[in-house]
This record gives C-alpha cells, sequence and structure tokens, in this order.
C-alpha cells in the first residue's frame, strides 16, 4: 500500500502512488548532494512516460521493469545529464524499447561564459555529468511531448544545467533539480550557470502550476512561494559576497569561508562552486571584477553597485 504524499516517506524500490496516473520509484543513491535518493517517475497508465530513470543501478532496474509490468512506455523524458539522473536511461530503453529524449548532451546550452571556462579546463562539481549521455530525440523549448493519452510540454530551464528540461502537465511540472522543496539548487560552473538559474525562475513563475514534482524529495505545493524563496535565497547571497569584497580583494576560498558560517567540510566544494558562480554572474554585470581574468584561481574584487530589484 502507499504512503501518502504528506508523509513522503518512500521506501527505495517501492512505488509510491502521487495520482491515480503518477508513481514514484525511488532510486538508492541517497547523498548529501541528492538527498533521499533520485526520484524516478512514471506518468500514464497503460501508456507511460518515464522521467529521470537514474543512476546506474541494476536494483533500481529491476523495480522499474517490475513497476511498469507489462505496460507500454512511449518516452523516456530527461531532465538534465548528471550522473544520479541518465545512466540508467540507455539500458531501460533496451529493454522497454522507447526513445530516450532530452535538450542535448551534456555540453548542450551552455552559454558562452560557460563554455569559455570549459575550454579552459574547468571541470563540473556536484553529482557529477554523465558524459556518454546521448539522447534518441532532441527536446526544443516548449515541444510537445504526446502519446495519445498523455500531453506533456518540454521548458528549457537552464542554470543548474545547461541542458536541463522541466515538463509541464496540465497544472503540475517535474522540475528536475530545478526547483527542490529540500534544498537550493547547486549551480557549479562550468555547468551550471546562475544568470540562466535566475532567469529559468522567471521563467517558471509565468507558468500557473498547482504542484511541482522535483528530482529530489517531496512534492511543492506551494511553487510560486517556492520560487521567490529561491531567488531572495541567492539574492541574499550576493550580498553577503559583495559585502565581503567591500573588504578587498579576496579568492573563491575566502570568499566560501567569509560567506558560509559554520559549513560541514563534506559540502565545501560544492559550497565554492556556488560562490563561483556567483562570480560569474557579477563579473557579467559589472559589480565585481576577477584579477587577472574570470577563472576559479583568480581573486575578485568590486567595482559597481549592487541592485536587487528582481524579486517575484
Amino acid at each position: 500500500m502507499s504512503a501518502p504524499v504528506s508523509a513522503f516517506s518512500p521506501q527505495t524500490g517501492v512505488p509510491l502512488q502521487l495520482a491515480p496516473d503518477l508513481q514514484l520509484i525511488l532510486a538508492p543513491n541517497p547523498s548529501p548532494m541528492t538527498y533521499l535518493g533520485t526520484n524516478t517517475y512514471l506518468v500514464g497508465h497503460d501508456d507511460l512516460m518515464v522521467i529521470d530513470p537514474g543512476p546506474d543501478d541494476p536494483a533500481h532496474l529491476a523495480a522499474l521493469i517490475s513497476a511498469i509490468g507489462g505496460r507500454n512506455v512511449t518516452h523516456i523524458l530527461i531532465t538534465h545529464s548528471h550522473l544520479d539522473h541518465t545512466p540508467l536511461a540507455r539500458p531501460l530503453a533496451q529493454r522497454v524499447d522507447a526513445p530516450i529524449c532530452a535538450f542535448g548532451d551534456s555540453r548542450a546550452g551552455r552559454s558562452a561564459v560557460m563554455q569559455d571556462l570549459a575550454i579552459a579546463g574547468l571541470a563540473g562539481g556536484g553529482e557529477g555529468v554523465d558524459m556518454a549521455f546521448r539522447p534518441d530525440v532532441i527536446l526544443t523549448d516548449g515541444a510537445v511531448i504526446d502519446n495519445e493519452a498523455l500531453r506533456l510540454t518540454a521548458i528549457h530551464t537552464p542554470g543548474h544545467m545547461g541542458n536541463h528540461l522541466c515538463f509541464v502537465r496540465d497544472n503540475t511540472v517535474f522540475t528536475g533539480d530545478h526547483v527542490m522543496g529540500w534544498s537550493s539548487s547547486l549551480v557549479s560552473p562550468p555547468d551550471g550557470d546562475l544568470t540562466d538559474f535566475m532567469a529559468s525562475c522567471h521563467k517558471l513563475s509565468a507558468i500557473t502550476a498547482k504542484r511541482y514534482y522535483p528530482g529530489h524529495g517531496a512534492p511543492i505545493d506551494d511553487p510560486k512561494g517556492r520560487l521567490t524563496w529561491l531567488i531572495g535565497h541567492r539574492q541574499q547571497r550576493e550580498v553577503q559576497i559583495v559585502a565581503a569584497l567591500g573588504a578587498g580583494p579576496l579568492d573563491v576560498g575566502e570568499l566560501t569561508r567569509a560567506v558560509y558560517a559554520d559549513l560541514a567540510p563534506g559540502l565545501l566544494i560544492a559550497a565554492e562552486r556556488n560562490i563561483f558562480a556567483h562570480l560569474v554572474d557579477l563579473v557579467a554585470r559589472g559589480i565585481v571584477a576577477a584579477v587577472p581574468e574570470l577563472r576559479l584561481t583568480a581573486r575578485f574584487q568590486q567595482v559597481g553597485d549592487l541592485e536587487t530589484s528582481n524579486l517575484l
């Protein structure tokens, strides 16, 4: 018997019924970056769409095949190609004979500044990037995925990753890692871009929704409130960064220690990546300068005034 959504206590590999035509299968990959694990969604009744198959784990594949049963899978949809979301896509596709649909490979959707950082040798952080990922079908912004029984719309929401998509169905949105209730989304250059992340938050705010289904953690029943919090949280963080730079130039490590209080050692790298993401955005806006150039090893100094007028 499925647990109620309000409790949100999914057991690994056991289908959790979220709605009459929606099940969640929790992958066995809990961590500080993935919370309880990756949420794989089965959408539909007889004809299914699978959203985010998850990590390359035989037990999770077996759980998905069991939950699917004899039903027909028409599409495998990918929100983004981090290692906790996509490696199982190809093994699942081979078992159920369905196409893998995504915005593109792991380099797709990167902004020009992120491409430059990648060429300069900056590697991604966080959950890890699935560089082997290749979709069968490319979904552009606004693309409709339709199997006659279901209709979802792909919305390109770069920020957490350049190829990140959300999927809209009626008044619900599958938000991947862009919006989660348990944590703010990691933005780790060159795969994550804070300028894009903020723009995507505003883009989502224009879509009327009653519930978000994230890639990790429980459903979100106040989408507007959560978006407002996410934007406010990022704006507060940039205020802290600029204030710290008011005392003089600092590097990323020094800024991280100045901004984050009582940070657990295991989260230091992720925190540094988040700080760097803010710095990239602040440099682009002319508020901060990087010396000698925009790199993770640069020192940063304040050169302009901070504007915080983008609240929803």
